[in-house]
């Protein structure tokens, strides 16, 4: 068995995260300052840092703060079917569902993914909150 070709949990993990900041670039044309990625069991936890767009920013430093709310859950809404795919191909697991949520004027956003089953990792010891039966299941 070629165990190589398995990526570890943390290859996951970043290739999600700047997989993310690529499509938030493409398609928002903005930067994120730092996105992190960290599975849990069947769960994965995102978070983007300074996820608010300039035209928000704008908005929100005017009486048009509640328009700026709007725009983001748009925002949110267009790009939530993307970063599921993603999270599908790169991870190897379905989504069962994807929750979302950002924190406007902090600029935190965040995605919360109800996954399928573990990621098949050639580390799954290191996935916290794993079961230990997942990861014989896995080893086997």
């Amino acid at each position: 068995m070629m165990t190589s070709s398995i990526p570890t949990r943390g290859q996951v993990e970043r290739t999600l995260a700047q997989r993310i900041q690529a499509l938030y670039r493409e398609k928002l044309g903005h930067r994120l300052e730092k996105v992190t990625c960290q599975f849990f069991d069947e769960k994965l936890a995102i978070i983007l840092e300074n996820s608010t767009t300039h035209a928000e920013q704008l908005l929100l430093g005017t009486e048009q703060g509640e328009l700026a709310v709007k725009l983001r859950w748009q925002i949110d809404m267009a790009i939530r079917p993307q970063v599921k795919a993603m999270i599908e191909e790169i991870a190897g697991v379905s989504v069962i569902a994807l929750l979302s949520d950002t924190a406007i004027e902090s600029g935190f956003s965040g995605f919360l993914a109800i996954l399928n089953g573990s990621p098949p990792v050639r580390d799954p010891a290191s996935i916290p909150k794993i079961r230990k039966e997942k990861v014989v299941e896995i080893d086997s």
